[in-house]
């Protein structure tokens, strides 16, 4: 069983949450927060595998909350915002995923708490250009790709690391082997390669993964 703590200063949204998990066998709620104050302190007696945390919020926004829940327990981050430096602040301060309202089901909110459960990232399509512009503007100007935007990890090699770079920065397979003089059966081999060193299925749970990167490249 998941046990979940939902988090939003709207009583309604919280509700309306609540009621969906109450129909998932494997997930219970185990309390509720509207602001993430509370949130803190009702995670450190609840003590719940994952927190639904709102950005928005009065005493202590999402995105700061989050850098104190992520430490001892998962955080999902359940907003009405897409703003790139909240979606990549948040990935940043230890969320797992990040949803945006309006643009998931039912039945992916479920997979994304499961998901963060078990270590893996979570973000919806509405968030990836949000990521994106955040890298994008953060990234120094080059006119060729910034090895390890976070420096690497997850036992990629440095190859692997340049096209990771690519997907990153939202080149498409057959752009990523223009720039870097492969086949394109080949970046997409890399690609594969990828996934499964990260972990992942697509290209925007890989983005999400390595934005919180912190090991080294493989040479």
């Amino acid at each position: 069983m998941i046990s979940v703590l939902v988090v939003d200063d709207n009583e309604i949204v919280r509700s309306g949450v609540t009621a969906l998990l109450s129909t998932l066998p494997d997930v219970e709620v185990v309390g509720e927060a509207a602001t993430g104050r509370q949130a803190i302190e009702q995670a450190d007696v609840l003590d719940p595998d994952v927190v639904l945390l709102d950005v928005r919020m009065p005493v202590l926004d999402g995105v700061n909350a989050a850098a104190r829940l992520s430490q001892d327990r998962k955080v999902l981050m359940l907003t009405y915002s897409d703003e790139p430096t909240v979606v990549a602040g948040a990935l940043r301060n230890g969320a797992s995923g990040y949803l945006v309202h309006g643009t998931f089901t039912a039945q992916q909110l479920a997979t994304a708490i499961r998901d963060v459960a078990a270590n893996r990232p979570a973000v919806s399509d509405a968030a990836v250009p949000a990521l994106l512009s955040a890298l994008r503007s953060s990234a120094p100007e080059s006119t060729t790709p910034a090895l390890g935007l976070r420096g690497g990890g997850h036992g990629l090699t440095a190859r692997e690391a340049e096209v990771m770079d690519g997907i990153a920065r939202g080149l498409s397979n057959q752009n990523i082997a223009g720039e870097l003089f492969l086949a394109e059966k080949t970046v997409k081999n890399t690609i594969n390669r990828i996934y499964t060193k990260l972990g992942v299925a697509s290209r925007s749970e890989a983005i999400a993964r390595w934005l919180g990167s912190d090991g080294e490249v493989n040479a």
